[in-house]
């Protein structure tokens, strides 16, 4: 273990960066004191306030240190844990003996570790035999992963590391307010261009990172895609393409060419509000240095179209030659914790661990060897997050849910919420009473990241280790005990250890051979390495790493000999401009954009507890234009109410010349009648079933 005069090195609970951080325990030993450390290389000893006060979190004041069963008067009561296990139990198998095993459901979340993410795909489908499972991650970083897949056969959030960003010519970040959601990541925008590199932003908000832009474009919401297509047409007129790579390395340009074509730049304009000469402007930023990057975020992503729009701008970077090279490619900046690693490893409803398809034969058999179990035991692929929250009450009776808040994170929450309150039973494993929790039938209180130990998967693909610094209040147990005990009552004897590194040691024998190979990881390497980039093939003999001769050292850099693909090619794949699935009309005459504020996180669950942070970021809030303003007659701070088709939150107003005079924005971290996610609209995307956070039709007017 990693320590210094007692403290223990371990990361941060929240977003994907993982920051490195030294937990020093306090006298008493019931809560600890963050330290830097500035030895890991991605966040170099900073930390943004959500990570220095994480430790708040750990108080028994804000967080359930005992199990809670619902009375037959309706009541949530304090329960020992073998009367909660029991119920959970009860109820989980009550429902799939009446109704079937896919009448019970499974719903995950992106904060789990890697062994937690694998016990619980393994649990719904050995235990309970459902295909049902999901997580959040669906509403993450799904349309980039489906694009990654179809342009290099691979997906990895960051096909290189962080540090390579500062040593690139040029960025074109799509959809991503770093400077908020990732604090500690915005020093390599800033060393990007303290280098001599350019910096483009594309947001409808001129946000704290837009203003570290050389160049910002102010789309409207919902039209990425044309305006990626607008930029790859300038490239072709303008003699820019890289025709030499095009025909070494890749497939399918002529198809997309003519594509990109059909979008000239004046159409564009028209659709996404950005000038031609700016669209001059970016090209020739992007295309004057040898190497550059596109990173994109939620923005282009959360939409009904979100998978075309990610592979229009991974179009981009193969027409001009930048992927499958140094310094330069395509990167998706994932958001949650472990949303990289909890998608690997089987809480997505189509995979097995090591980004195995459930539909392949040959990857069914060798994790039902890992398993034990019988391939054809295995269930198929199940339905997507949202579909299977939408289902829950009528084909979906019963669900486990762990570390997620569909209450104030899913689309069309009242909705949600609706459904989760039909449900026949609901358990609910969480560190704190969310107001998901606060419906359940049975509450299990469990362990959090400075209580126990796991691997995360950061959005390079760096596998990293938490260590465990404190030991958990009385009444706390682990998920793996949780999944353990309910395992053992459904009649699954073994299979469930409760010990993470046994976990792990079985998650590398199963993910062994897959796209997402961890089996030359371990907690020693880890530890001795400042952790393992997957790819990690186990060695003949053994996972060795660097300082052996035979195991893997990792693959920090992919795609650089070749691509992922039968033939080694990325696949262009030609794509063309359509509108969001809502536009603006006479009832709803402007545009809606979500997401986060420095201060909060996700649905707020965890952060909400924390008075500092409150402090910084206390309510919802509206954000429009001065003109805008002006024209519904609203004031500063006043309540103005947001209609969509869905419904209306409320929420003071906050004016601003920073953002577009046809969009407002709503953060998404509250619930009540400020939860932004009551307005949101659940249109799918076709591939990625992400559904599209981020536009919807509203109207706006003084509440």
């Amino acid at each position: 273990m990693h320590t210094s005069d007692s403290a223990i090195d371990t990361h941060c609970p929240y977003c994907a960066l993982q920051c490195g951080m030294r937990l020093r325990p306090e006298p008493g030993g019931a809560t600890v004191a963050v330290e830097e450390r500035t030895d890991f290389p991605v966040n170099r000893g900073a930390l943004c306030g959500k990570g220095r006060t994480a430790p708040a979190v750990l108080s028994s004041r804000v967080r359930l240190t005992q199990p809670l069963v619902r009375t037959h008067a309706g009541q949530l009561e304090p329960a020992t844990w073998e009367e909660a296990l029991d119920a959970v139990a009860a109820g989980l198998a009550r429902t799939g003996r009446t109704h079937g095993p896919d009448a019970v459901g499974v719903f995950g979340g992106g904060g789990l570790t890697n062994e937690k993410a694998y016990a619980l795909g393994k649990f719904a489908r050995v235990a309970l035999r459902t295909s049902q499972i999901d997580y959040n991650g669906r509403f993450c970083m799904s349309s980039a992963a489906a694009a990654h897949q179809r342009a290099f056969g691979l997906d990895r959030g960051l096909p290189f590391p962080l540090a390579d960003i500062p040593r690139t010519g040029c960025v074109i970040l799509v959809g991503s307010n770093l400077a908020e959601t990732m604090p500690p990541a915005l020093r390599y925008l800033t060393e990007l261009k303290a280098g001599g590199g350019t910096l483009i932003v594309i947001d409808p908000r001129r946000t704290r990172t837009a203003e570290q832009a050389d160049l910002h474009l102010a789309p409207r919401p919902g039209t990425d895609l044309a305006l990626a297509l607008g930029l790859l047409h300038l490239i072709v007129a303008e003699g820019r393409v890289d025709e030499e790579f095009i025909a070494a390395r890749t497939t399918g340009w002529e198809e997309t060419r003519a594509a990109a074509m059909a979008h000239w730049p004046e159409l564009v304009e028209r659709i996404t509000g950005v000038p031609v000469p700016r669209l001059r402007e970016a090209v020739a930023l992007f295309c004057a240095p040898e190497s550059a990057m596109v990173l994109t975020a939620r923005g282009p992503e959360q939409q009904s179209k979100g998978t075309d729009t990610v592979g229009a701008w991974i179009n981009l970077c193969l027409a001009t030659g930048r992927a499958g090279r140094p310094l330069s490619g395509y990167g998706c900046l994932t958001g949650q914790g472990n949303g990289q690693g909890g998608r690997e490893h089987g809480q997505k409803a189509d995979q097995l661990p090591g980004y195995r398809k459930l539909t392949d034969p040959a990857a069914r058999a060798h994790v039902a060897e890992v398993w034990g179990v019988d391939p054809d035991s295995l269930p198929g692929p199940g339905r997507s997050a949202y579909e299977l929250l939408d289902a829950l009450g009528t084909d979906v009776k019963a669900l486990l849910l762990m570390g997620s808040n569909p209450v104030v994170s899913a689309p069309r929450a009242a909705h949600i919420e609706d459904r989760i309150r039909s449900l026949d039973f609901l358990a609910v494993a969480d560190v704190v009473l969310s107001e998901t929790a606060a419906l359940a039938d049975v509450v299990l209180p469990v362990t959090q990241w400075a209580e126990e130990t796991g691997t995360t998967t950061n959005l390079e693909g760096r596998v990293l280790l938490r260590r465990r610094a404190i030991t958990p209040p009385p009444g706390v147990r682990s998920d793996l005990d949780v999944l353990h005990g309910l395992a053992v009552r459904l009649g699954v004897e073994k299979g469930f250890p409760t010990e993470p590194e046994e976990v792990f040691e079985e998650l590398r024998r199963a993910s062994a051979g897959g796209p997402a190979d961890y089996s030359g990881i371990t907690y020693a390497r880890i530890e001795a390495e400042q952790g393992v980039f997957w790819p990690c093939p186990q060695g003949p003999e053994g996972p060795e790493g660097p300082g052996g001769s035979e195991g893997s050292p990792g693959t920090e850099r992919l795609f650089l000999d070749r691509f992922a693909t039968d033939d080694g090619r990325a696949r262009f794949v030609p794509v063309s401009h359509r509108d969001a699935a809502e536009v603006p009309d006479a009832d709803y005459p402007l545009l809606l954009t979500t997401g986060r504020v420095v201060a909060q996180y996700q649905s707020g669950a965890q952060t909400r507890r924390v008075d500092e942070l409150n402090a910084a970021a206390p309510g919802p809030f509206v954000e429009l234009h001065p003109r805008l303003a002006a024209r519904i007659g609203a004031v500063e701070g006043s309540p103005l109410a947001v209609t969509s088709r869905r419904g209306r939150a409320v929420a003071p107003a906050r004016i601003t010349d920073t953002i577009r005079a046809d969009t407002v924005f709503m953060p998404f971290h509250w619930p009540g009648e400020g939860r932004a996610n009551t307005l949101t609209n659940p249109a799918l995307d076709p591939t990625s079933r992400m559904p599209e956070f981020k536009v919807c039709a509203v109207r706006v007017e003084p509440a």
